[in-house]
Formats: C-alpha cells, sequence, structure tokens
C-alpha cells in the first residue's frame, strides 16, 4: 500500500536561518525538497512561539513546491483564514488541540486549503477514525511537539494502523519529529510517505554553500525508499 505513493522530503524551516528565510527556502528546493514545512507554536498549546500568518505571507513568494503549514495553536479556527490567506497549500490542526476537530476540517477546506490533521505521541489512530473523508493528510507526530531537535519516539505502529484505515483513500501519512536516515526506513516501510526533516536537512550547509542539503535530502529519501 505505501510504495504506491511516492517519498516527499518536507524540510522543517525551524532549523533554517531565522535572517534568512527565503534564501534558505530557494536553496532547499533546488536541493530536492518536495515541500517546505511550516511549524507555527502558540507559547501555549506547545512551549514555544514560533511563526505566524505575517511571516507565511513573507516567505510564500520564495516557495514555488508546497507550503505545508503545520499550526500547533489552541484555539485553531479564529486564524485559519488567515494562513489561507497567507497561501498555505495544506493547513494541518491538531486532534487535541479543541473540542471540534471535524468542524475545524471543514473549515479549514472552506479556506480553499488541503487539511491535515495531527496526532501527538499518545493519542491513538482511532482518534482520526471518523475525520479520515475530510482529511488530505495525517500528521504523526514522533516527539511530543514544541521544539526541533528532539529524539524519534517509534510510532510505526500507529503507522500501521492509520495506513490500514485509510485504505485506498488519497490521503498522505507525515511523519514529524526525529527523522533521519536512520529513522526514515521505519516510517516509510510502516506505511508514511511525507517525511518532515529539520536538523537533519539543514545541517552542514547554508544558503551560501546548500550542497549539504542536497546530500541529506538524498541520504533520507534513498533510505526511506529501500525499506519499501
Amino acid at each position: 500500500m505505501s510504495s504506491a505513493r511516492p517519498i516527499k522530503i518536507a524540510p522543517s524551516i525551524l532549523a533554517a536561518d531565522f535572517a534568512d528565510f527565503g534564501r534558505e527556502i530557494e536553496a532547499v528546493e533546488a536541493q530536492g525538497a518536495d515541500w517546505i514545512h511550516v511549524d507555527v507554536m502558540d507559547g501555549h498549546f506547545v512551549p514555544n512561539l514560533t511563526f505566524g500568518p505575517a511571516m507565511c505571507k513573507a516567505i510564500r513568494p520564495h516557495i514555488k513546491t508546497v507550503m505545508d503549514v503545520h499550526l500547533m495553536i489552541a484555539p485553531v479556527d479564529p486564524y485559519i483564514d488567515a494562513f489561507a490567506e497567507a497561501g498555505a497549500d495544506i493547513i494541518t490542526a491538531h486532534v487535541e488541540a479543541g473540542p471540534h476537530i471535524h468542524r475545524t476540517l471543514q473549515a479549514i477546506r472552506a479556506s480553499g486549503a488541503k487539511a491535515g490533521v495531527a496526532l501527538n505521541p499518545a493519542t491513538p489512530a482511532e482518534a482520526v477514525e471518523h475525520l479520515l473523508d475530510l482529511a488530505d493528510l495525517v500528521c504523526v507526530m514522533t516527539v511530543n511537539p514544541g521544539f526541533g531537535g528532539q529524539s524519534f519516539i517509534d510510532m510505526t505502529g500507529k503507522i500501521r494502523k492509520l495506513r490500514s484505515m485509510i485504505g485506498d483513500r488519497d490521503i498522505s501519512i507525515e511523519i514529524d519529529g526525529g527523522v533521519d536516515p536512520k529513522t526514515a526506513p521505519l516510517v516509510a516501510a510502516a506505511g508514511a510517505d511525507v517525511l518532515v526533516a529539520g536538523s537533519a536537512v539543514f545541517r552542514g550547509g547554508s544558503s551560501a554553500q546548500p550542497a549539504a542539503y542536497g546530500t541529506n535530502i538524498t541520504a533520507i529519501r534513498a533510505a526511506a525508499e529501500a525499506a519499501r
């Protein structure tokens, strides 16, 4: 089932040079990134504070692939239209962020963006069972959200269960947290097809010397594809 969907690598700009986002995005896309992942954190739902719609709007002209916006915020609904207007192609909200996630996914789709739903490590796959007909993406957190550079938490059982639940629906399974060439094969073999990677992509390079980005992306992709 998983091998039918090509592996996509989505570098998280949380690990990029904050003073050089435009060139960092252009560099990492030129080196093979499929999507650009934007981690939005509010200092409330998660213990960190990052970006908002204005920043997404500012970087949108530099993104030629897909702007994948991951909202680690609560509440979500009041901000959906702002992120859609800022150019998000995909907006992902957490099951745990509010009491009416079904309504949230409806609102995301109504905004014109694709709808993603994210699961924290302690949240079971069954939490999205009745949401799949509204989802374009399920994001499985393999770290507790809030900070980059954390160690991978093995969620392969959850990924397999989700892939089985999804069946023939056109839904991606995205993995966010601790993805590198060692962990990518585990999640790809379980059924994931979109791999978010921050430090594992941006390590060793810069917008001025981006070759390391390409090397890192190639290594993650090759490791994932070899496991299928």
